[in-house]
């Protein structure tokens, strides 16, 4: 797998095998090829795929590139790091060192094998459907939270969450940001209950030390045991207000990014420990702006206290 150029053949055998109802994975080990290469070509273009449609609109897209200088030089890392590790444009132009707007250009000109659905949010930012799980209202109130745990000037206060795969059943992720550095902690849930979570957050806990110093939470009924939390912790919970998304900033951004990764709709059993391994390592492996093109690995790594 060490290229994602696809010959005509190549697309002849898609067309085959798509048209036998192969799943993806079937056609990309038969080829050789990623699973996430196959998904791009096979919507390509809207409709039934056809191997010779999709070879004509790529040499089109070849034919219109005209000066290869900084796009040649750049193209497959932008579309890597835009298609299979979701940065946004703006973190890659910074890498690159090209202006975003130039490599909006390029996707809009079709220079780039990238749509607007591989971008974040999709190009829009839609509404935030209601909140059905279940909640409680009790708990330590965020208006008690220490001033350091908001200033972003002290490393070790983390914002926590549940992310869905949008199904009534089955797994679930928790996620934990660190507010200093924005290092995003993806863990693996068992169920979408208390027990589960708390689990969970104690075994972060025994990994983090005393670089785990408060956790602020929702009201959801998955942080219903944090009395037991703090007692095994020592870590203090703070409860965010209902309805104020924004008082977790940092978690609610991170999940926005997680969601290009896992799409609601996914079932969480689908990915395996390696996969997860893989979304912990991009999520923080990016350079942000608000940390000054700086990765929050290596923020995170440099407060780190033993």
């Amino acid at each position: 797998m060490g290229t994602t150029i696809l010959s005509f053949s190549d697309r002849v055998v898609i067309e085959t095998l798509h048209n036998e109802k192969r799943s993806l994975q079937y056609i990309a080990n038969y080829l050789g090829f990623s699973k996430t290469t196959i998904f791009n070509e096979i919507h390509r273009l809207n409709g039934e795929y056809q191997a010779a449609s999709a070879q004509a609109n790529l040499e089109s897209k070849l034919s219109r590139r005209g000066r290869k200088c900084s796009l040649t030089a750049n193209l497959r890392l932008i579309e890597d790091k835009i298609k299979i590790q979701k940065w946004s444009i703006e973190q890659v132009a910074h890498v690159v060192r090209i202006a975003y707007k130039t490599i909006y250009n390029w996707v809009d000109q079709g220079f780039l094998d990238i749509r607007m659905t591989d971008l974040p949010d999709h190009g829009i930012r839609r509404k935030r459907t209601k909140e059905t799980r279940g909640t409680f209202s009790h708990g330590r109130s965020i208006e008690d939270r220490p001033a350091e745990a908001s200033d972003r000037n002290i490393a070790g206060h983390f914002e926590a969450d549940t992310v869905l795969s949008g199904k009534r059943k089955g797994q679930a992720v928790a996620t934990f940001v660190e507010h200093k550095s924005r290092l995003t902690i993806v863990k693996r849930l068992d169920g979408r209950d208390s027990t589960s979570m708390t689990k969970v957050i104690l075994e972060l806990a025994n990994q983090l030390g005393t670089n785990l110093k408060t956790l602020t939470v929702d009201h959801g009924k998955e942080f219903a045991n944090y009395q037991s939390i703090e007692k095994n912790t020592g870590v203090p919970l703070y409860f965010a207000h209902a309805y104020s998304p924004h008082e977790r900033g940092s978690n609610e951004n991170r999940n926005r990014v997680l969601r290009r990764f896992i799409p609601k709709g996914q079932a969480i059993e689908e990915l395996s420990d390696r996969q997860l391994v893989q979304i912990n390592w991009y999520l923080n492996s990016r350079p942000l702006k608000c940390l000054n093109w700086r990765t929050p690995i290596e923020i995170f790594l440099l407060n780190l206290r033993h």
